[in-house]
């Protein structure tokens, strides 16, 4: 039993429900093509699932992060990530990175399988579900009184950065401005924090630049000190700016940051590759994440899937019952051309979750963690088994201690 079933949000209900995540929860465009994106259900989960998903999110985290510290002295293993050549000639300039100045946002994916949970990845850089999971259980749970949410991750961060910087400070939210999905997200962050006490500098990474490797603001009107920086711009995008960019001085960078870019380790797939010359022996990691090879080392059959190096949101995963023909055989060919781009892993058998009308979704949980501590809930389903850009948003509740105990 995975711990997890679906309920319907009362139907006469879901219009006002949908309403309230476009403007509580920062969902301003609930739509990808033509697929409403805000689930008609949410999942509720028993309070021994939600706790053993989190003790596993910790204990990945910790992991990682042990990965993350090893790798600035093994830079001789960073050629067998798939990182673009300028990504890897800005890694020496993390010579001088201190967890304890940064602060460390993950999100783990986790999966119901027929053979119990599995974990699918990490969104170690830019991972994006912060309002869903703070904000959507809260206006869910009033459908569901026996429930309550876990965690937020918003608070979390906020904490973190509480300990890190001064109060009043000038907090910059880095992102692409020309994409309202990755303004929503920053903006639901920006404003959390000015509730808070805090002073929001919404900026492209090219608005900033670098004094004594400390942030300064370029934005006129606007120019000055930066604080802390909420970075939501993928790494392996800084290197296509304006050469007069110093973008590497996000590497280098002693301004409070999340997430430093100690992150592109692990954002990269092909990371379990080198997981042997490390020397650790990452239970939990081992435990949970399927078998991943090289895919120039061998021909891998239908119980193998490929997964692009650097891939986001599902995309280029080759499960061949979400794909078209013409998706399937391209990414093949991309597979059979440029190998080291991308790896091969064992597929798990998603099992998916049904309500209590019977329709099933395959179903990814991902939990999400400040500083190596569990900060909240983010799900997703989907009708296929690959949970990419269509996949609905889906609140996620947790039974009350009282109900547990009746």
């Amino acid at each position: 039993m995975s711990g997890a079933v679906l309920a319907r949000i009362p139907g006469e209900r879901y219009s006002d429900y949908r309403y309230e995540a476009i403007f509580r929860a920062y969902k301003w465009d609930p739509q990808v093509e033509d697929h409403n994106t805000v689930a008609e259900h949410v999942v509720l989960l028993d309070r021994q699932t939600a706790r053993q998903l989190e003790l596993w999110a910790e204990q990945l985290s910790a992991e990682t992060m042990e990965i993350e510290q090893a790798m600035m002295e093994r830079r001789d293993l960073v050629k067998k990530l798939g990182l673009p050549s300028r990504v890897k000639k800005a890694i020496p300039r993390m010579d001088g990175y201190s967890a304890k100045k940064h602060v460390r946002l993950m999100r783990f994916d986790f999966h119901p399988t027929a053979d119990g949970w599995s974990v699918s990845e990490v969104n170690s850089d830019v991972p994006g579900g912060l309002a869903e999971a703070s904000v959507l259980p809260r206006i869910a749970q009033r459908y569901f009184p026996e429930y309550e949410p876990q965690g937020h991750v918003a608070r979390s961060l906020l904490e973190a950065f509480q300990q890190k910087t001064a109060p009043g400070e000038r907090i910059a939210f880095v992102h692409a401005t020309s994409y309202a999905d990755d303004r929503q997200v920053m903006q639901f962050l920006g404003d959390y924090f000015e509730e808070n006490g805090y002073r929001s500098l919404y900026a492209a990474p090219d608005h900033l630049t670098w004094r004594e490797q400390q942030a300064v603001s370029l934005i006129q009107g606007q120019e000055g000190p930066v604080g802390g920086i909420v970075r939501f711009y993928p790494l392996e995008w800084l290197p296509n700016l304006s050469r007069r960019t110093d973008w590497g001085g996000y590497y280098d960078t002693q301004t409070p940051s999340c997430n430093h870019p100690i992150a592109v380790f692990a954002q990269s797939k092909r990371l379990p590759l080198i997981w042997d010359e490390l020397g650790f022996e990452l239970p939990a990691w081992r435990a949970l994440l399927p078998e991943t090879q090289d895919p120039g080392d061998g021909t891998f059959g239908e119980d193998w899937i490929y997964k692009p190096a650097l891939g986001r949101v599902g995309e280029g995963i080759s499960i061949r019952e979400a794909l078209t023909p013409k998706e399937y055989r391209r990414i093949k060919r991309d597979v059979r051309w440029h190998p080291k781009d991308w790896i091969a892993q064992k597929r798990f058998e998603s099992k998916p979750v049904s309500g209590e009308d019977g329709e099933p979704f395959h179903l990814c949980v991902g939990v999400f963690t400040v500083d190596g501590k569990a900060a909240g809930f983010y799900g997703r389903i989907s009708p296929f088994p690959r949970i990419d850009a269509r996949a609905k948003d889906i609140p996620l509740l947790v039974e009350k201690e009282d109900k547990s105990n009746e």
